[in-house]
Formats: structure tokens, sequence, C-alpha cells
């Protein structure tokens, strides 16, 4: 059984980095980067950086912190040059440290190579034993990487990512850069999202098309699985792809990492999160007075579980959005009020009514308990909750930080159990074949296993995020 005296408030899954970089002769590289890493805040809030150059002079600016607390027009102004990767971290593998931010440079004869990665390479704890003799500085997965393919025996960069790329087991989606070029390459399952847009003359690589959106970028198209794209002065080009294995996107990209208003294969994801909450109203109606979402990320589906049942939807938590993570850590008795800094309930509104609070996902059910016993306590007559996802049985190791399957809620009780914990009045969780539906992508091409437990490639279920803590 779960021991939940122990557990932290960290309820929601996370995923562990967005990236983005730019090509542009003539354009701010550098304060470019910074507004579109703004925009992929959501998928690392751990540290944050921008590596540029000017074809001579690689520098850097990496730091612990949010986007806004690690740069300023000042120091941005010491980013100079026409190549710029950008990355913000929340740390899957390798503790939360300053020398963890990325992007990681591997320093070289004149010739330095800079890495940004979204993903988990699950194999890095075996390619680490060809690195004994060079010494790092970092504990992340990161750095194997960069390292395997900078020590690659072939003679240009290109060459030396595409020879080493089938060496590497996991999730990546990866921008670098040298003192001359930009390089993005994806792993051959497309786990993670890596898309590329012309912004004017340049080019631009990102996690997600929300920040295409702030720096006035054109999508064209995604990075295809195992591709290695290289732009220079010359324009874009595809240098060569390793063998692709069947696509397997990340389902829980749809569900909670992806923002909104990005599109995902040719989806918005608004649109499936709206699709799920109808699909979840036809799947599991109730009489209620009100749907309520836990914001932001029950919004979407919110909507579109009252749109489907016909109950109105109104806000009755409403969000402190200045929490975010910090590094400043509560008193106890504030701990335990940690889901009332982040959320106020408005009794006026809840009191007396029939309530169906609509969120994604159930991870540990510690902030969703204390959240049915604030709405109990502002005086709502029956809470319903409606979890427009399956239950989370099995963590995740390709790119988003879950707790081993003991912490997982769902793994250790049965959805009866659950609600009972929880103390609603009842549950229901979407059916993983409607969750697929509403994407409208095909089943196949969709990785479930954190819902089903079919993962797309072997992988060491005792895995540990600071496996590489010792050696540094």
């Amino acid at each position: 059984m779960i021991d939940f005296k122990k557990l932290k408030y960290q309820e929601s899954f996370k995923d562990h980095c967005g990236v983005f970089g730019i090509y542009g002769r003539g354009e701010n590289v550098a304060k470019i980067t910074y507004f579109a890493l703004h925009s992929l805040q959501h998928r690392g809030q751990e540290g944050a950086g921008i590596v540029s150059s000017d074809g001579k002079t690689m520098r850097s600016i990496r730091k612990l912190g949010l986007v806004t607390s690690a740069f300023n027009e000042e120091n941005l102004k010491t980013l100079p040059g026409f190549v710029a990767i950008g990355h913000n971290r929340y740390s899957t593998t390798g503790g939360n440290t300053a020398n963890n931010v990325q992007p990681v440079i591997i320093p070289g004869n004149g010739q330095s190579f800079a890495v940004s990665h979204n993903g988990n390479i699950v194999n890095a704890d075996k390619l680490s034993d060809q690195l004994k003799d060079i010494k790092r500085v970092s504990t992340s997965d990161t750095e194997i990487l960069a390292l395997t393919i900078t020590k690659n025996k072939e003679s240009s960069w290109g060459e030396k990512i595409l020879s080493s790329l089938p060496l590497f087991d996991g999730a990546y989606s990866i921008v670098a850069c040298t003192k001359e070029k930009l390089y993005a390459f994806r792993d051959p399952w497309g786990i993670r999202p890596l898309i590329i847009g012309k912004l004017g003359k340049s080019y631009v690589v990102s996690s997600e098309s929300c920040a295409f959106d702030t720096i006035g970028a054109d999508y064209i198209r995604d990075v295809e699985l195992g591709e290695v794209i290289e732009i220079d002065d010359n324009g874009i080009k595809s240098i060569g792809t390793i063998p692709k294995k069947e696509r397997k996107f990340c389902l829980f990209e749809y569900v909670y990492l992806a923002r909104p208003d990005s599109v995902l294969n040719n989806r918005l994801v608004h649109a499936a999160r709206q699709k799920t909450g109808e699909m979840l109203a036809l799947e599991a109606p109730v009489k209620a007075d009100l749907v309520v979402a836990v914001p932001d990320s029950g919004t979407s589906a919110a909507l579109g579980y009252s749109k489907a049942s016909g109950i109105p939807f109104g806000e009755a938590l409403i969000k402190n959005r200045y929490i975010g993570r910090t590094f400043i850590s509560p008193e106890q008795h504030l701990r335990e009020q940690g889901v009332r800094m982040k959320f106020n309930p408005m009794k006026r509104i809840v009191s007396g009514k029939r309530i169906v609070i609509v969120d994604d996902s159930i991870v540990r059910g510690t902030t969703m308990r204390q959240l049915v016993d604030i709405l109990r306590k502002s005086g709502a007559k029956k809470i319903h909750l409606r979890i427009c996802s399956p239950p989370i049985k099995w963590p995740c190791f390709f790119g988003v930080d879950t707790p081993n399957r003991k912490m997982l809620i769902a793994a250790e009780m049965t959805i009866a159990q659950i609600k009972k914990f929880i103390a609603a009045d009842s549950l229901k969780y979407l059916s993983l074949s409607s969750l697929i539906k509403a994407t409208e992508q095909d089943p196949n091409s969709v990785c479930t296993a954190c819902f089903s437990g079919k993962y797309p490639m072997k992988v060491n279920m005792s895995f540990k995020k600071n496996v590489f803590e010792a050696n540094c």
C-alpha cells in the first residue's frame, strides 16, 4: 500500500524538457530563443540555458530557475551570433544541479558541440562504460549522448551524428549546434515532438508549435523518425535517416504535457482534450449542477464534458499562477496547506451544488484528495470526479518524470479504493480507446505505456534518475 505520509506535493507528470534552435544571419538569435523558451516554459522549470555562436566563438548562459530569472536584456547581449539553441529542463536523469542545466557543451579542438535534449536514453548506463576515460561534468544522459557523438570517428558532424544514432535506445528529440551549423534529430520511434519552421529567411526547430506562434514563425514539417537535419548558409537539408521503428508518439503529450494551443501531428491539443471531455460525458454521465475544471490542466476537457452533458460549466477553483516551482521550502504548517496555496475555492458558487470535477489524470492522488476535502468544506453537496485519461499504472522511461510504480495510486489500488481514498461520491476514468480516438491518431502509432504497460522497447524497470550521480 502507498505510504501517503511520505509523499511530496508534486502530483502531476513532468516532461523533462523543451528544446529550441535557430539559424539566422542578421537576426538576434539569443533574444528569439529567449522568447521561444518562454513559450516552452511548461515543459521544464528547473533550469534554462542558451548557447549561441558567431562562427568563431561559442558562448552560453545556463542557470537554475525559470527563463525569466535566468535571462535579461543585459546578459542576452553577451550572446551574439547567427546560430543558437535553447533548453528548459526538468530532470529525469541526473539531479537538479547547475552542472546539469542544458545545453550541454562538449569542447573540442577548435570545434565545440552543444546539445539540447528532450527525452531519455534508456541505455545510457551501458554507453557510459565506453566513456570511463573521459571526465564528465554532469550526471545527465544528455552529456553521455553528446560525448558518444563527439568521439565518433566520422569526419563531419553530420556523419558523426548519423552513425551514432543506432547506439541510442530510448527517446530523443534534439537540437544541437557547432560553431557554424544547426542540427536537429529524432529517435526512430518519434516518441517526443520536434518540428521545423521558417522565420523570414531563418530556420527554427522547436518542441512545440506554440513557440513558433510567439516568435512569428511558420510551421514547415515535423522532423521525421530517425532523421538528421542540417542547417547552414546553404539552407536546410536532410542528411540521412536510420531505420525507422513503428511510430510510438507519446499519448500523454495530448493529455497533459503539451500546451493546449500547440498542434501535434496535425491535431490541436485543445481540440483533443475537449473531445476527451465530450467522450467521457457519454461514457460516465452523472446528474449534477456544475462542471468545474482543475485549472489549468482540466479546463479544455471540462468544457467538453459540459458541452456534451448539458451541465453548465463554471469556475469554482481559482489558481494562484505565481506559485510555480520554488527553491524556498515553506514552513511545515504551510507545506501541509500546499494545495490551498495553489487553489482557492469560491464558496458562494459551490455551496449546495452537485459538482463534477474534471481533470486530466490522477498520479498519486494526494492533491485530488485535498481538493475534494476543500470543496466539501466549502459546502459542495456531491462531488463526482471525471478523469479524461485511463488510470496511470506504469512509470515512463522516455522523458517524463514519473514516480516508481509503487507510488502510482492506480497501480496499488482499484478504482473503488481510489474513490474511497479521495472521498469522492463517484470516480470514472476515460477508456484508452476513447482517449486515442480523441487524438485522431492511429492506435498503433502512439505509446500507451503509462496506461497499458506496453513499452515500445525493452526498459529497465529498476532505473533510477540519479544513476550517474556517483560518477562525478
